[in-house]
């Protein structure tokens, strides 16, 4: 842990916050205006790496790597405008959970369309040119590549605040950040705008993919890898602030960079693996702001939206259709002992199938009746499989005492974490809840000498 390497990390973390930027800011700045969270945004970051990767390898001796590297997310703004136009256009006034569902959608439809048309391999790009060498820093070597990288967030954020401080159309945009049904009553064409702020963010997430191309591989997994670290930077920093998500991706970027500079330290005897800390320390800033200051660092509260959705139709009790349809579900499983004689896979599939209903079931609870929209309810699936394997396989409990018990260890940490999450509602109670989901994967998935 010497100051050379410390050094190197937090240059490594400047090169990670400006790829980082690029992604939230469009994500915020969509936000801001659209009041849309908008899952198909890493879609969007990964669509400009593929588009570069192509015009570089196909076109790229007509029409040269940065022109190519420039191209892609003009491209990938093209792409988005047309996604609002055609889809998100049609869903403004819809609720919360319709509007999350449907960029959800839109982020498997995207994904089935890359591997459609660029298959499942992972594509490296060539390096760029003039920037391919390393420069000596403190006896040691650091890509110049990345130094251009380091510099590409600042002037993004320059040139994003003289495009929304100096011209007409980014008074518009502040303005709907602050209370867009007061410019849609000023006769400002929010069709129009909407379709703008989406594709220049749409474009900016498209820049952050291309700007990748020398750095790592395209492939179909980014764009879920991306938008997590994106949305825990949108929210850190505030939803629709610019300045916020340079600071929180600095921010979250700067302390990664620290924890795999620590490396392993013993505190007491007992050693510390700081790099493995890098899934969850986001994650637990995440949690941290939602919980002190809701609206995020430079955020502000957002306005009452005046205009609202249709409320959902109150539950009504079961029709005939639905007893009928209960009965022959009944009727099905009590011949499951027979159809298994026949086809033994029967008894699996019905078991899959009992399990999914259980979990949609719990979650139709939280989120129907409950009115809280969930992104975390899967970390209690996974810990009450997790209870049920160690009192089983550890402290050797008989498998009918365990699947007991199990559910109450996961209903304690659903108590813990609900704690939290109701003092909050909307789309801040569903990034909090994604952030005690991820911090439990993160436990799970690295305390690997417990959960095995």
């Amino acid at each position: 842990m010497d100051f050379s390497g410390l050094l190197l990390q937090l240059l490594n973390g400047l090169a990670g916050a400006s790829t980082l930027f690029l992604v939230a800011v469009g994500l915020s700045l969509i936000f801001g205006v659209t009041r849309i969270v908008n899952f198909a945004h890493g879609s969007f970051y990964m669509l400009g790496l593929y588009v570069a990767y192509t015009l570089v390898e196909r076109l790229g001796g007509v029409l040269g790597f940065w022109p190519a590297l420039l191209i892609a997310p003009l491209v990938v703004g093209l792409l988005g405008a047309v996604v609002e136009m055609a889809l998100l256009r049609r869903i403004y006034r819809a609720p919360e959970l319709f509007q999350l569902l449907a960029t959800f959608a839109l982020v498997l439809v995207i994904k089935d369309a890359a591997l459609w048309f660029w298959g499942p391999e992972e594509l490296f790009g060539p390096r760029a040119p003039g920037l391919q060498g390393a420069v000596p820093l403190l006896g040691r070597r650091f890509p110049a590549y990345d130094l251009f990288l380091i510099a590409v967030g600042p002037l993004v954020l320059a040139l994003l605040w003289l495009l929304l401080h100096r011209t007409r159309w980014g008074t518009l945009v502040r303005a709907a950040t602050q209370d867009r049904e007061m410019v849609g009553a000023l006769g400002v064409n929010q069709a129009w705008l909407f379709t703008t702020v989406f594709a220049l963010g749409a474009l900016l997430a498209g820049l952050g993919g291309a700007l990748q191309l020398p750095r790592e591989p395209a492939s179909l997994e980014m764009d879920l890898n991306t938008i997590g670290a994106a949305f825990v930077v949108v929210v850190v920093g505030g939803m629709g602030s610019i300045p916020g998500a340079f600071v929180a991706a600095l921010l979250i970027a700067q302390l990664k960079a620290v924890c795999i500079w620590l490396g392993v330290v013993e505190v007491g005897g007992i050693s510390i693996a700081f790099p493995r800390l890098t899934l969850v320390v986001e994650f637990l800033v995440m949690a941290a702001v939602l919980v002190w200051r809701p609206w995020g660092l430079l955020g502000r509260p957002q306005a009452a939206v005046r205009v609202q959705a249709q409320p959902d139709a109150p539950l009504q009790p079961s029709g005939p259709r639905t007893r009928l349809a209960w009965a022959l579900g009944v009727g099905l499983l009590a011949l499951l002992p027979v159809l298994a004689g026949a086809w033994p896979y029967a008894t699996v599939l019905v078991q899959d199938l009992l399990v999914a209903a259980l979990f949609a079931a719990s979650l139709h609870a939280i989120m129907g009746p409950g009115g809280m929209h969930s992104f975390g309810h899967a970390a209690y699936f996974g810990i009450g499989a997790y209870a049920a394997a160690l009192l089983v396989r550890t402290a050797g409990w008989p498998l009918e005492a365990a699947l007991l018990l199990a559910p109450l260890v996961a209903a304690s940490f659903a108590l813990v974490y609900g704690w939290f999450c109701v003092r909050l509602s909307g789309v801040y109670l569903a990034m909090l809840t994604l952030a005690f989901a991820q911090i439990t994967w993160a436990i799970a998935f690295q305390w690997d000498a417990f959960t095995g």
